[in-house]
């Protein structure tokens, strides 16, 4: 293992001298040309926001009117069961309220007869 950990090791300290070269290449480069570079990045930098800003904004939208059609077409599916379930609850309420009403007539007439 020592072998290999030497090799990696000196391959580290290669590209370490490698970067701290072309540091000290670039550096005066970025330095004249900052005016020019900070600007195109921030431009950059916000264009690449605003682009990806857009793309969650729309993949939301998207999502959010596909959930509202199937919500739209799990309702309708659904309605007609619903309304015959409504339908025929209101039958037997309109039948239970005509019985009642019936034994309360009776129930009445037969207290006026015994009161005569």
């Amino acid at each position: 293992m020592l072998p290999v950990g030497g090799g990696l090791l000196a391959l580290a300290g290669i590209t370490l001298v490698g970067t701290l070269i072309g540091l000290t290449v670039t550096t005066p480069l970025f330095i004249l040309f900052s005016p020019v570079l900070v600007p195109a990045a921030l431009l950059i930098g916000f264009a690449v926001t605003s682009f990806s800003a857009s793309g969650a904004l729309g993949l939301t939208g998207f999502r959010s009117l596909s959930w509202v059609a199937s919500y739209v077409q799990e309702a309708t599916r659904t309605m007609p069961e619903s309304l015959d379930q409504a339908k025929r609850r209101m039958q037997d309420m309109a039948g239970y309220a005509g019985q009642r009403t019936k034994e309360v007539g009776q129930e009445i007439q037969r207290k006026a007869h015994e009161g005569k």
